[in-house]
C-alpha cells in the first residue's frame, strides 16, 4: 500500500517556531513528528510514501531524502501553490490501489492496520479516522426561542464532537472527484462524495490522538510522548 503525507503547510498556528522549521520537522522527543509517523507506517507494512511539500520543502527533503535510512521509499510531490488538504492528491502518481492519506503533524497511537482492515470491511470509497473531542465553554450558554424568551441556561457546559484525526483511507476512484491543480479541502471533497451517492465511513478511535496545531498542543504532545514512548514507537 502507498501512503501520501501532507507536509506542505506553513503551520501558522505554531508561529514563531515554524518560521524557520517546517511543522513536520518539529521535534517530539528527539525525533521530528513526521519521522514518528513514518516509523508507525513502516510497522504497519507501508514503506512506499509520497510527501506533498511546499513550504520549506528543501529542509524536509534534506532530512528524509529517499527514506533509505528508515527502510522506506520516499518520493516528493511539490505544490507550487497551496492546493488544500485534498487538492494535492490528484498530482500524486501511482495511486492505483487502496491508499492512505495523512496530515504530517499527527501524534497518535492508532493502529493503521486496524484502520485499513475496517475500511476494506466497510466497502467505502473513503474512511475517516475519527476521535471524540470535548469542547468546554467557559461561560454560561443561553438558549432562547424566536420570541427571545429564554428556554434554557447552561453554566459552562462541555460538548462532545466526533472530529477528523487527519488520517484517511481512500479507494483510487476518489481521484475522479479531485480536479488537478485546483484547491480542494477535505470537507468539500466529502460533500462531493455525498452528492454523488458514495459511501464514506468513520472509524472511531478511542486511544491517544493529538493534532500539533497550537503551542499548548505541541507542549502537551512532547510530555505525552515521553510518558508513552513505547506506545508510539513499539518497534524501537
Amino acid at each position: 500500500m502507498k501512503a501520501v503525507i501532507l507536509a506542505g503547510g506553513k503551520g501558522r498556528r505554531l508561529d514563531p517556531y515554524t518560521r524557520i522549521i517546517p511543522k513536520p520537522l518539529m521535534p517530539v522527543g528527539e525525533k521530528p513528528i513526521l519521522e514518528i509517523l513514518l516509523r508507525q507506517m513502516k510497522a504497519a507494512g507501508i514503506t512506499d510514501v509520497v510527501l506533498t511539500v511546499s513550504y520549506l520543502a528543501d529542509l524536509v527533503r534534506l532530512f528524509f531524502q529517499n527514506g533509505e535510512h528508515l527502510g522506506m521509499q520516499i518520493t516528493y510531490c511539490y505544490e507550487k501553490t497551496p492546493l488544500g488538504t485534498s487538492g494535492g492528491i490528484a498530482s500524486v502518481g501511482g495511486l492505483e490501489e487502496t491508499f492512505l492519506v495523512c496530515n504530517g503533524d499527527v501524534l497518535t497511537t492508532l493502529n493503521l492496520k486496524d484502520l485499513i482492515a475496517f475500511h476494506h470491511a466497510q466497502d467505502a470509497i473513503a474512511t475517516v479516522a475519527s476521535h471524540y473531542r470535548s469542547v468546554h465553554i467557559d461561560m454560561g450558554v443561553v438558549q432562547s426561542n424566536e420570541d427571545h424568551r429564554i428556554t434554557g441556561y447552561l453554566e459552562k457546559p462541555s460538548y462532545e464532537y466526533l472530529v477528523s484525526m487527519g488520517i484517511y483511507v481512500f479507494e483510487p476512484r476518489v481521484l475522479d472527484y479531485i480536479p488537478r491543480n485546483q484547491y480542494l479541502d477535505f470537507p468539500d471533497l466529502v460533500l462531493k462524495l455525498f452528492d454523488a451517492g458514495e459511501k464514506v465511513s468513520s472509524f472511531p478511535f478511542q486511544g491517544y490522538w493529538e493534532d500539533l496545531g497550537h503551542p499548548n498542543d505541541y507542549e502537551r504532545a512532547n510530555m505525552d510522548f515521553e510518558a508513552m514512548r513505547d506506545q508510539f514507537l513499539p518497534e524501537e
